[in-house]
């Protein structure tokens, strides 16, 4: 039996990995602060025939319950085969950029909040050394662009972080995957014109559970993302910084 911990449960990509390991020998707990969304989420997957599923409610920006919170979870699940941290925002770069308190709002939740928790995983994994832990960062965090350099900045500490989780947890046979999606079609982008780069969470859940059993360091997804941040990141500052991304 696999026991999967999902933190940020509601997010529509979290949702359709939960359904990926929907089976008979797995035992899931959910957590997320929409008690309603638990709910619904909760009985889809026993309909698919899990063989445990719990949740918690917890609001992510609690920053000080993070302790507790991952206590709870181990006491829950005893042992944490996977844990996937899917939770965030998309905040608009515009309003933030003129709001400070705003703006700390958004790098607590996307950034402090994640780190915090991990901090906290990371022990149980150490000691029973095995497991995976799975982190939604962004493409948004390889380079810095004027449309969303509040996000990206999150984002790339966060992947900066999970390499030296990473690295630390190496030696402990412990995967650290750091996901990074480029455009995906979820209510959290649903104000945003959809073109030819962009596909649905579905197709973003199963590279995350083939990622997860390859036992991968760093995922792009949908894959040709690694070639569109290749060459972003290969672009010089001078003429870069004259774009209009």
């Amino acid at each position: 039996m696999a026991k999967i911990l999902i933190l940020g449960a509601s997010s529509t990509i979290a949702e359709h990995v939960a359904r990926l390991y929907a089976k008979s020998e797995n035992e899931i707990l959910l957590v997320a602060r929409n008690v309603q969304a638990l709910t619904e989420i909760s009985q889809d997957l026993g309909t698919r025939g899990v063989g445990k599923i719990s949740t918690v409610v917890h609001d992510f920006s609690d920053i000080a319950g993070a302790q507790n919170l991952i206590k709870q979870c181990y006491e829950i699940l005893g042992k944490i085969d996977v844990a996937l941290i899917a939770f965030g925002t998309l905040p608009d770069q515009a309003e933030v950029s003129c709001d400070s308190s705003a703006m700390h709002k958004e790098i607590l939740l996307n950034y402090n909040s994640i780190l915090i928790l991990l901090n906290e995983l990371t022990p149980g994994f150490e000691q029973q050394q095995s497991g995976s832990i799975a982190v939604m960062s962004s493409v948004a965090g390889d380079r810095g662009r004027q449309s969303n350099y509040i996000y990206g900045s999150a984002k790339g500490g966060l992947s900066i972080f999970l390499q030296g989780l990473r690295n630390r947890l190496a030696e402990k046979n412990v995967q650290v995957l750091t996901v990074k999606p480029g455009f995906v079609d979820t209510p959290m982008t649903k104000s945003f014109d959809k073109g030819l780069l962009w596909v649905g969470p579905d197709k973003v859940a199963k590279d995350i559970s083939k990622a997860i059993d390859k036992k991968k360091d760093v995922l792009y997804t949908p894959w040709f993302w690694w070639w569109i941040m290749l060459i972003i990141r290969a672009i010089p500052e001078k003429i870069f910084k004259r774009l209009k991304l």
